[in-house]
């Protein structure tokens, strides 16, 4: 009986916290950031905020968690990039590619994403900036095992290509979310105009390992 009960307890303890993170995205995608108070988290969780500490250590621990487990790059683990690395062939290309076409589809799909995106460029954050060390991490293996190895001398030049269609999917997901969905004729709304966008990733991405 003392194990069933402490087996439920720990089911209790995860459903409280899981309560506590869909809050935190709850507010941030119908309100923004600012307005993240620990008082607004409980009562839409609808639980004691004492809790919070008690799971989280507190509103930081809370954010840092809930911002963990929404970002993607993130969740790129070591264990798949090492799958792939028995795999050298191709250097890498349907990797990025297949990463790149989830990313944009995942931005797109998340409200809340796009709100922490922002966030992280609109002012300082310990834990964003944590976040981005460890985008870093993992972009960096992908360099260091993937791409380095297969363009040598040339490396530099792809890592730049990549910065900026990473970037520009970020930018493209959130341009269409806050300020209309038409960016230079294309409307990223639609299923359409995605398709096209996902075209031309596929395109730039192979031109690239074509001729570098």
């Amino acid at each position: 009986m003392e194990r069933k009960s402490a087996a439920g307890s720990i089911r209790n303890t995860e459903r409280s916290k899981k309560k506590f993170l869909d809050a935190v995205g709850k507010i941030l995608r119908t309100k923004g950031h600012t307005a993240l108070k620990v008082t607004d988290i409980a009562a839409t969780a609808g639980i004691d905020k004492k809790m919070i500490y008690n799971y989280f250590g507190g509103i930081d621990g809370l954010i840092d968690e809930y911002i963990r487990s929404q970002d993607y790059w993130s969740k790129v683990t070591i264990d798949e990039i090492d799958k792939i690395k028995s795999k050298p062939e191709d250097g890498g290309r349907s990797f990025i590619e297949k990463m790149l076409l989830s990313q944009f589809d995942y931005v797109y799909k998340s409200k809340e994403v796009q709100k922490l995106l922002l966030w992280r460029i609109s002012e300082p954050r310990k834990s964003l900036r944590k976040l981005t060390s460890i985008q870093e991490e993992n972009g960096e293996y992908i360099f260091k095992f993937l791409v380095d190895p297969h363009f040598k001398e040339q490396a530099e030049e792809v890592r730049s290509i990549m910065a900026i269609l990473v970037s520009g999917l970020y930018y493209l997901n959130m341009y269409a979310a806050m300020n209309g969905s038409i960016f230079c004729g294309i409307d990223i709304d639609t299923s359409n105009g995605r398709e096209r966008i996902k075209k031309a990733i596929s395109f730039l991405l192979n031109q690239t390992y074509e001729h570098l």
